[in-house]
C-alpha cells in the first residue's frame, strides 16, 4: 500500500518512520570525529542530534505511552542532557541505540489506539498528537543533522 492511499493510521506510522529514516541517515556518512564535531554554539552535533532523537522516542512512548517511569528508563532530567555524549558513544552505537528504541516505540503504539489519551504535564493528549508531534520533531531536527552533514562534507574538500 502506498503511503498516499494508506488509513490514517497507517499515515502517520509511516510519516514518523520516514522521519525516524532521516534521522538515521544522519550517521551515514560520518565517521566518529565527524558525527562528534561541534559546528554551532549550541550542543547540536550529528551525534548528539541522534542522541537525541533516540530520547524523544524513549520519552514519548517508553515513558508517555507505556507509563514506564523516566527514571526506570534511565532519561536525563533535561533535554540538554539527551544531546550530551559519553566517551564510548560512537556512531555504530549511537545508531543501534536509535535504532533500538524505534522499534521498542513501534511496539509500544501497536498495543494502543489513535484515540486514547496519555499524560502531557497536566494535559491528556491522543496518540494521533504524539504521532504528529514527532513527526514535527523528527523532520525538524532531520534538517538540523542535513546542514551540519553539508559542512561537515564540504570541509572535507577544503
Amino acid at each position: 500500500m502506498k503511503i498516499g492511499q494508506a488509513d490514517e493510521r497507517a499515515l502517520l506510522e509511516g510519516m514518523v518512520d520516514i522521519q525516524r529514516d532521516q534521522i538515521s541517515g544522519i550517521l551515514e556518512d560520518l565517521d566518529d570525529e565527524e558525527a562528534r564535531r561541534k559546528l554551532v554554539p549550541s550542543l547540536t552535533t550529528p551525534l548528539g542530534l541522534v542522541k537525541h532523537a533516540t530520547f524523544v522516542e524513549k520519552v514519548w512512548f517508553h515513558a508517555r505511552v507505556a507509563g514506564v517511569s523516566r527514571k526506570e528508563i534511565g532519561l536525563p532530567d533535561t533535554v540538554d542532557e539527551s544531546f550530551v555524549l559519553d566517551a564510548e558513544d560512537t556512531v555504530e552505537s549511537i545508531r543501534a541505540a536509535y535504532q533500538a528504541a524505534c522499534d521498542h516505540s513501534r511496539k509500544v503504539a501497536a498495543t494502543h489506539e489513535l484515540d486514547e489519551e496519555f499524560d502531557w504535564h497536566g494535559n491528556q493528549v491522543t496518540l494521533r498528537f504524539i504521532y504528529v508531534h514527532m513527526i514535527q520533531e523528527l523532520a525538524r531536527h532531520a534538517g538540523h543533522g542535513d546542514i551540519l552533514v553539508e559542512q561537515l562534507q564540504a570541509a572535507r574538500s577544503d
